[in-house]
Formats: structure tokens, sequence, C-alpha cells
């Protein structure tokens, strides 16, 4: 998970835990002044509403009480309100009324129960002094009613509810009715013991308050009450409990409210946040770009360092680290270029060896070059040994060398001078004529008489000269070279034999017939050959093998590999030989469910070619799954000849998920600074790096060199063909990846 989307997720846990910590506080201190200011207002409502009806309450049952309240419940602010007697009072006379038994006589009352559960019943006696009380307490203008209420001898009793039974309604009386004719009867009277007096309700919920909304918040609102007195007796409780109706809807609109804003300010946040991040990740970018950039072996360096302390450190360790690689690398380079030159010149005539004698060859080969091929050798070396010290025979080896490197040609040529070994030398005339190389011959005749003469021996050198052969490979050349020279050494002392035509065992419309008819019709063998097997690897799996391709003539004779591909690019038939090649390749991969990587020789004309490069990547994304085990090489000579299109290819075939390696890579075709410019998987070593390395102090070194410099570029550096095992042990111990045999 990236850096960006860790910080958006941790930053939007914080602001949900702070939003939802503010939120919970918010609606719970809303909720409880709500809740408050409800009860408040209806303790107030029930105090105010108490001294209202004090004044009409004589009449409890007086119409104008219900009308008052129904006015104040009407303001929709109350669940219920509620007038109560404060007791209920039971005259004689009700009790009478209420008896089936008794009929219109006067009657006195006594022995008055009730079922002891329900309650109790007390007499009220109310005296002379009770009376002045009342009269004290009452104005002048009422002491007509209060003398009327009081005159009465007849008894009230109060009736007490248990507090099992305090909300009962109907109770039943038993007592005793004694008449004036003292006739005595034990009766029972019914009476309605209700203390509500009048109750206005209304319903809790708005409607545009979601239920769950009630559910989740409870608001208790604590009834509140106020008693109404006559005088000093109370005589009745005026109950009001607050609609929750209302608070829910002031705590519903400040909670959506709450939640909108919050909305509102986490999408502000988000933007500010993703601006912020963005301004604060770009350097860390340009972190990331250089690290794959070392990774990829281009050493830059970050310029403008970022502003930030901690990220300025990781940049400036960045830089350092970056030029301390390539500081590393350079040294590196250094040291192998040293080593090439060492491995490449002899160490007495400083001519090239036979090794870039080849390497030359194949460059002729790619750019078709024309020209000549010489071979020369110091006669009888060995004779003139005998008489001289080993300090004349060098001096004199340096001196036929000297003539070889220095002797001009014309300016449209050029003459590479290189020492096989002992006596034996050979010059490669680039751009030559007949004429040229025999003109060339003869400058070198007249100085190596004068050499001769110098040392006394007449008979000093033969020189053989052949055409090169475009179509040839270098063993073959070398060999019409060596049947020049030996044919000069008929001739005489100092001799010269040039032949000016090229023998070829067929003329080039057979040529072209024969390489139509083998690609067009697939008639080549393909075979898998130089098994690779990691080096730190215990086991014996195979981790890369080779296609090379077998082709014969309608004579079932064997055609070398390199004239047919010289030949197939001049008849512009190199890319359908290289796709048949390709198909092959996967169709052996698929069927014979090969676990390996397999790598396939492509030509320089093959991925320098636009369709080519389409219809390959096409082929590869259909079989995606194996793409991973192709493997394209190029030997070092072709990518030397153009780099930028080598670099274009490889590109390409990474994004296919294919890989890449340069084979045969010699120091020569590709300087050891340039590795890092490639996108590379594989690097081959040529064999002559390999062969008899147990016992070259300075192949060991270059090796090693270049193991370091393929570690630091992420590269895997094979050995090819290593056939004896003193060579295989010594390139395991210098750490090479992999090695074929």
């Amino acid at each position: 998970m990236s850096l960006s989307k860790q910080l958006y997720i941790i930053i939007s846990i914080i602001f949900l835990m702070i939003f939802a910590g503010n939120f919970i506080i918010s609606v719970k201190n809303t909720k409880e002044y709500l809740e408050i200011e409800s009860i408040t207002k209806a303790q107030d409502t029930a105090t105010s509403l108490g001294m209202s009806l004090k004044t009409i309450l004589k009449d409890k049952y007086n119409p104008e009480v219900e009308s008052i309240i129904n006015a104040i419940a009407n303001r929709g602010f109350y669940k219920e309100i509620r007038l109560e007697n404060a007791f209920f009072s039971i005259k004689q006379s009700d009790l009478i009324k209420a008896s089936k038994d008794l009929d219109n006589s006067k009657w006195d009352i006594s022995n008055i129960s009730i079922d002891e559960r329900l309650g109790k019943v007390e007499l009220i006696n109310t005296n002379s002094f009770e009376k002045e009380l009342l009269a004290l307490e009452n104005d002048t203008s009422k002491e007509t009613n209060i003398e009327s209420s009081v005159s009465s001898d007849e008894n009230t009793y109060d009736f007490i509810p248990s507090e099992q039974y305090k909300n009962i309604k109907e109770v039943t009386f038993t007592f005793t009715a004694t008449n004036e004719n003292g006739k005595t009867v034990n009766t029972k009277a019914v009476l309605n013991v209700n203390k509500t007096l009048v109750q206005v309700t209304r319903d809790v919920k708005f409607d545009y308050i979601p239920a769950w909304f009630i559910k989740m918040i409870p608001i208790e609102l604590e009834e509140q009450s106020s008693e109404i007195s006559n005088g000093w007796q109370t005589t009745a409780i005026i109950y009001v409990s607050a609609n929750a109706g209302d608070a829910y809807a002031k705590l519903y609109e400040q909670a959506k409210n709450a939640i909108i804003y919050t909305i509102i300010a986490f999408i502000v946040s988000m933007i500010i946040l993703f601006i912020f991040v963005q301004y604060l990740l770009k350097p860390l970018k340009k972190i990331e770009k250089l690290a794959n950039s070392i990774a990829v072996g281009k050493f830059e360096t970050i310029q403008e360092l970022p502003w930030t302390t901690e990220i300025k450190t990781v940049a400036l360790a960045m830089n350092d680290m970056s030029r301390k690689i390539e500081a590393i690398i350079n040294k590196l380079n250094n040291n192998l270029e040293n080593i090439t030159k060492k491995l490449s010149r002899d160490d007495l005539t400083q001519l090239n060896l036979k090794q870039n004698f080849e390497t030359d060859m194949k460059d002729m080969f790619i750019n078709k070059n024309n020209g000549y091929v010489f071979m020369i050798k110091i006669f009888e070396l060995a004779n003139f040994a005998k008489n001289h010290t080993n300090d004349e025979i060098s001096e004199f080896i340096k001196k036929f060398a000297t003539i070889l490197s220095t002797t001009k040609t014309k300016d449209n040529c050029k003459a590479t001078a290189y020492r096989f070994f002992g006596s034996e030398f050979a010059i490669i005339g680039k751009n030559f004529t007949y004429e040229d190389a025999k003109e060339f011959s003869l400058k070198l005749q007249k100085q190596f008489e004068e050499l001769g003469n110098e040392y006394l021996k007449k008979d000093i050198v033969h020189i053989g000269a052949t055409p090169f052969n475009p179509i040839g490979t270098t063993p073959q050349i070398l060999q019409a070279a060596i049947e020049t020279y030996e044919k000069a050494t008929l001739i005489g002392q100092n001799e010269i034999f040039i032949t000016d035509t090229i023998a070829l065992s067929r003329n080039m419309d057979e040529w072209r017939d024969l390489i139509f008819d083998i690609v067009d019709n697939s008639k080549f063998e393909l075979k898998y050959i130089g098994n690779a097997y990691a080096l730190d690897d215990s086991t014996a799996d195979i981790i890369m093998q080779e296609a090379f391709a077998t082709i014969k003539d309608k004579d079932h004779l064997e055609i070398p590999i390199g004239t047919f591909v010289s030949i197939a690019e001049r008849y512009e038939k190199i890319i359908d030989f290289d796709k048949k090649i390709i198909t092959k390749v996967i169709n052996n991969i698929l069927i014979n469910k090969v676990k390996h990587t397999i790598s396939i020789n492509l030509s320089l004309e093959s991925i320098s070619n636009t369709p080519f490069i389409l219809w390959l990547e096409k082929t590869i994304l259909e079989h995606r799954s194996i793409a991973s085990q192709l493997a394209f090489s190029i030997t070092a000579y072709a990518v030397a000849k153009d780099v930028d299109k080598f670099k274009f290819f490889a590109d390409e075939m990474h994004q296919c998920g294919a890989k890449v390696i340069i084979k045969r890579f010699e120091s020569k075709f590709i300087p050891l600074n340039n590795i890092k410019d490639f996108n590379l998987d594989y690097i081959r070593l040529a064999r002559e790096y390999t062969h008899n390395v147990a016992n070259d102090s300075s192949k060991q070194s270059f090796i090693e060199a270049i193991v370091e410099l393929t570690n630091l570029l992420n590269i895997k550096l094979f050995a090819e063909n290593v056939q004896d095992d003193k060579d295989l042990e010594t390139i395991k111990n210098l750490e090479v990846y992999a090695a074929s045999r």
C-alpha cells in the first residue's frame, strides 16, 4: 500500500474518531440541556397552572377547570396535564344514595369499613375551631358559603388508598345504617374513587423524526407537579409531563446539521490533505525515481532538495549513495578496461591477440565490409633463436611487429595487425582491393628485407593474402589465408602470394533458391544446447538452454549457421527465419511443459524491424503465461552496431514480460561503462574469457571485476561452454551466476 493511501486512511480514522467523540459529547450535552429545559418548563407550567386554578377549584367539577387545562395543553409542549384530588372525601349522604338497600328515610351511618388491602377510611371531624380557622382564611365576601359548607352536621370521611391500590377506580364500602325509627340495616355501597379530575394527553413523536433516532436516543422527562391548597389544606395536585417530541425535534436538527457540517468539513479536509500529500510526496517520488535509476545503472542526483528535514536527509543520503556507487562502477570499469587490454594485447609486441582477430572478423561480417586477410609468419624463427639471446630475439620480434603495425595504407583503407602465437601473425585489410593488397604486401616485403639485412637473415618472411568472404566463416577465411601462405613459401625467399577470387561451393543463384526453400518450408531442425546450471545451487536443474538451428543443404551437408544468416540477411529472409524459430520454441515450451528459460538468437535486422517487434509483442502477449521463459539473445557485436535500436527492443520486451541477454560479451564491442545503459537480464561471457581461466590471473581479475559490476546492476552473469573442471571450479569461486558445458 502506498504511503499516500496510508496517510489518507490514518488521517480519516483520526478525523472520524474526533468527530465521533465530539458528536457524542455534543448530542449528550444537548440532550441533557433539553431534558432540563423541558422539566423546568413543565414545573413552571404546573406552578402557574396551580395558581390559576386555585380560585376556581372550590368546585372541583367546574367545567372551567377543564377549559383552562385544555387551553394550556393545546400549545403542544406537553405530553400530559392531569388534575387529581389530593384526597377523596366521602359524605354520609353519598353512601346512602349509593346503597340499594336504603330508602329515602333519614339515616345515620356507623361502622364504615373497606377491604384492608385497598386502604382505609377515616372520619373527618369539623369542629367550631376549624370553622373559625376557615373563616379567618377566607375574605368576608365568602363567609356565607363557608357557613353553609360547615353548618351541616353530616359526617365526612376520607378514603386513603394503599400503595398497591392507589390507582383503584371503584371501592365497596360496608356500613350500618340506622333510621329515626330505630331500624338498623347492614348494607354496602360501591363508589367511584378515581382521583383524576381532568386529564389531557398528546402523542410524543413527531412525524419527520425517524423512529430509529427516537429509539437510539431515549429522552426521559420526569413528571412535574404542583399542589393546590384551600387554606392550610391541599385540595388537588396538578401534574404536568413535558412532551419529548419537541426535545427530539431540536436534538434531531442539531445532530443532522452536525453530520452535514462534518461531511462538508471532511471533504474539504481531504481535498486539502490530497494537495498537501501530493506536495509532500513529490520529493519521495523523486527519490523513488532516483532509486530506480540507480537500480538500472543510471547514477543521477536530486538537484532540487526537499524542504522537509527528514526527507531532505534521505535525499542527501541517496545522492551520496548514487555518487559512491557511480565511483565504484567507474573504478571497476577502469580496472576492467586495463585487464581487457592486458588480455587482448600481446605483452611483447603490443599487437592484438587472436581473440581480437576473431572479434574484428565478426565486425566485418556484420558491417558487410570488403577487404583482405593476410597470413604472415617469421620464417624459421626457432633456428634463428638458437644463435641469438632472448633479448635479441625479443627485440627482433618487436621490430617485426612494428613493421606490421606502422606500414601505411591508402586513406580509404585500414590495416590491423595481430599476433596469434610465436612467429605467426595476421592482418585484416579493411576495404582493400586486390591492387591495394598487392601494393601493401610489396611495402611489407621491402621493409622485412631491410630487417633481414640488419640481422643477416635473408629468408625472413612469407606473406599470403585472400579476399574476405562475406558469406563464409572466420575459420574458412583463415584457412584460405593459410593456403595462400603455403603457396608463398613454395615460390621463394620473402615471397608473396595473393588470390583475387573467392572459392564458393555454389553460385549465388543456388544460394538464393536454397535459402528461400529452407525458410519458406521450415526445413531446419531446432536443437536445445548449452545446458546452463546455477553455480550456487546444489540441485541439478537446468536454468537455461539455447535454441540452435541445424540447417542442411540438398546433399544433407550441414551449412554453417553464420553463412546461412549472412546470406539470409542479403535476401531479406532472416526476419521470417527468426519468426519461425520463435514459433517453434513457444510450441516446444507449451507441448513439453518446459520450466526453464530458453534463449533465442535474433539478428540485428530483426530487432531493428518495427513490424517484427509488433508481431513479437503480439505473440508474447498471446502466450503471457510463458513470457518469462523467453530470453531473446543478441550478440555483443550486433548490439554495438546500433545501440539505440537494441535499447528500444529491450524495453519493449520487458514490457511484455520477456527477458533479454547479450551473448559473446566482449568489452571491445560494448564498453563496460555502457552496460548500465542497457536494461539487461543476463550477460553471457565470450568463451575466451573463461578458457584456461584457472591458470590465468588476468582472466580471473577480469571475471571478478565484471561479477561485481553485474551484481551492482542486478544482471545475471553466465559463462559459456566451460569444458575444464578446474575452470568451472574457478568461475564458481569467482561467484559467476551460472555456466554451460
